[in-house]
C-alpha cells in the first residue's frame, strides 16, 4: 500500500463508526471504540539467518516516518509513546484497556495524534509478533485514551 493509500485509509478509520462487538475487517480488526488496521505486511523470516530482517525492519520504521511526515502536516507533530509500560502493566494483571493492551504484547512503541475535528487518536507502529514471523506497519483509531 503506497502513502496515499495509508493516508486514505487512516482518514476512513477516523470516520467509521466502532463495532459493538470486537471482530476481524477486510483491513484488520476492530471493537469497540478502536479500528488497528495493516497497512503494509512482509513477508515471513523462517529461512532467514537475520540480516534480511534487520533491513526489513529498518524499512518498515522509515515507512511509518514517512507516513508520519504527511500526518504530522494535518495534525503537527506526534507524540512517541512507548508501550513497554502498558505489556509490564497488562502483564501484572492490570486491566488496560483496547486497543493498548493488544497492541502492547507486539508493537514497542506509536507515533500518537489526537486529531482534533474526529476527538480520537491515531496511532502508527510496527509490529512483529516473532521473529520468524512478518512486520506489519499498524494504524490505529481509537476514541480511549492512552494508558
Amino acid at each position: 500500500m503506497d502513502i496515499a493509500e495509508c493516508l486514505t485509509l487512516i482518514e476512513s478509520l477516523c470516520a467509521r463508526e466502532f463495532p459493538a462487538v470486537p471482530g476481524r475487517t477486510e483491513h484488520g480488526e476492530s471493537g469497540p471504540g478502536y479500528h488497528i488496521a495493516a497497512l503494509q505486511t512482509s513477508e515471513e523470516f523462517w529461512e532467514d539467518g537475520g540480516s534480511e530482517r534487520e533491513e526489513t525492519q529498518a524499512q518498515y520504521e522509515a515507512d511509518r516516518d514517512g507516513l508520519a511526515e504527511r500526518l504530522a502536516e494535518r495534525w503537527g507533530s506526534p507524540r512517541h509513546f512507548s508501550l513497554y509500560s502498558v505489556f509490564d502493566r497488562t502483564m501484572a494483571g492490570e486491566e488496560i484497556a483496547e486497543p493498548w493492551a493488544g497492541l502492547s504484547g507486539h508493537v514497542p512503541d506509536v507515533l500518537l495524534w489526537r486529531a482534533p475535528e474526529t476527538d480520537r487518536w491515531i496511532a502508527l507502529g510496527v509490529s512483529q509478533w516473532d521473529k520468524e514471523l512478518p512486520f506489519q506497519l499498524l494504524g490505529t483509531v481509537t476514541e480511549t485514551d492512552p494508558p
